[in-house]
């Protein structure tokens, strides 16, 4: 690979607590809010950004109540970084408007693209690992760190193919990309457990390339499995628990690196805020209970 200089920012790229948090979906809003709810509290509450673009209304009124409590997360969906023609400067726009209405502990979005000059895609497409591509995507994440004044981090995607003529590996991307840009990384181990299945890698040693410093926030979430002549497909859309595979996974990171602000992701077919909450306290028992060694 070669040679890229550092070029780290002067700020956190997370100010989360390293404790387990959950996305937050309209039907828990009250749950979320009640100082004493049976099933337990988050220790902090991540958004998409772009569903609060807009002004006012129940969605702010919301918010408003619930950062009050907890610390907030951004996970953007829409900045499109990968895409040919550059990033989506209106949601960067409305992005730098709701950062400074709301400070979020941390900001992140995709190692992706969704869209090109004339549409918006609903998925978060993979991008090539080329030395061209990660010069244009270090290029847009330098915009947006300089836009809203802050590291943000990027999360590996979940993939369904490889390009043919990648460069490098995923990690060795990410690797890159962190270098050039001083950005962070958010982790998302149940993407680990899609790609490496569709792909056909070992998921034990894509955790184990991962550099505990690089990581501002890990992702844990379900998946959903399609059963073909070829093998399963795997296919990231948030709608179920985390799988034994995924638990492990984090087990054995959480082992090496120690605590991380870690999130439930459950977006699709939401349960009640009873299930999602014992999926928090799953993750809190595993990142109490392992024995770590944080490499000097």
């Amino acid at each position: 690979m070669n040679p890229i200089t550092m070029r780290p920012l002067p700020i956190d790229p997370t100010n989360l607590p390293p404790s387990v948090g959950i996305g937050l979906k309209p039907q828990h809003y009250e749950a979320v809010l009640d100082p004493s709810p049976p099933a337990g509290r988050p220790g902090w509450i991540e958004v998409h950004p772009q569903n609060y673009f807009g002004d006012g209304g129940p969605p702010h009124h919301w918010l408003t109540a619930i950062t009050e409590v907890f610390p907030l997360s951004f996970h953007s969906v829409g900045l499109s970084l990968g895409s040919e023609e550059g990033l989506s400067e209106p949601d960067l726009e409305s992005l730098t408007l709701l950062c400074a209405r709301y400070e979020p502990q941390s900001v992140s979005d995709h190692i992706s693209f969704s869209g090109n000059s004339n549409n918006r895609f609903a998925d978060l497409l993979p991008i090539p690992y080329t030395f061209a591509s990660l010069h244009h995507f270090a290029t847009q994440v330098e915009r947006v760190q300089e836009r809203l004044k802050r590291q943000i981090l990027l999360e590996n995607p979940s993939r369904f193919l490889a390009f043919a003529r990648d460069e490098m590996d995923e990690v060795q991307f990410i690797e890159a990309l962190i270098a050039r840009t001083g950005c962070g990384f958010l982790f998302d181990i149940n993407n680990v457990e899609v790609s490496a299945t569709n792909l056909n890698y070992d998921p034990v040693a894509y955790v184990d390339a991962i550099k505990p410093e690089w990581v501002g926030e890990i992702h844990l979430a379900g998946h959903a499995v399609e059963q073909h002549e070829s093998g399963p497909l795997l296919i990231d859309d948030h709608g179920s628990a985390v799988t034994d595979i995924t638990w492990a996974l984090y087990q054995r990171f959480v082992g090496r690196a120690g605590p991380k602000p870690t999130l439930i992701e459950w977006d699709t077919d939401v349960p009640e805020f009873g299930v999602l909450m014992a999926e928090v306290r799953k993750a809190r028992e595993i990142m109490e209970g392992v024995k770590y060694v944080v490499a000097g």
